[in-house]
């Protein structure tokens, strides 16, 4: 199976810039295409990002574009999400996502993805 650990979550003045990280292990040649999702308080899981296996952009949330920069190096077996112009709203909890089935359902779909990391906390202050 694989494992998925998230890291460089943690507290920053909004305009300030973060770079997430995600590790995996296991079965990594097993991982296809993955993604960043998110969650705020009382708000529910949205998508946020994704990136296929080759590095290519599978787009990204309206709220974060121009913002935010997904990339992947499979050599470190690890994707980013280099966050910049942070804001408030930014502030959630980040999960990353990989799919190894290729479920045929949209890359924005939290149901495309089979393995999820522990999720890492952000938090924009004003």
């Amino acid at each position: 199976q694989v494992q998925l650990v998230e890291s460089g979550g943690g507290l920053v003045q909004a305009g300030g810039s973060l770079r997430l990280s995600c590790a995996a292990s296991g079965r990594t040649f097993s991982i296809y295409n993955m993604a960043w999702f998110r969650q705020a308080p009382g708000k529910e899981r949205e998508f946020v990002a994704a990136i296929t296996r080759s590095g290519g952009s599978l787009g990204y949330a309206g709220s974060v574009k121009g913002r935010f920069t997904i990339s992947r190096d499979n050599a470190k077996n690890t994707v980013y999400l280099q966050m910049n112009s942070l804001k408030p709203e930014d502030t959630a909890v980040y999960y990353c996502a990989g799919d190894t089935t290729l479920t045929f359902v949209d890359t924005t779909a939290s149901r495309k993805y089979d393995y999820w990391g522990q999720g890492t906390q952000v938090t924009v202050s004003s």
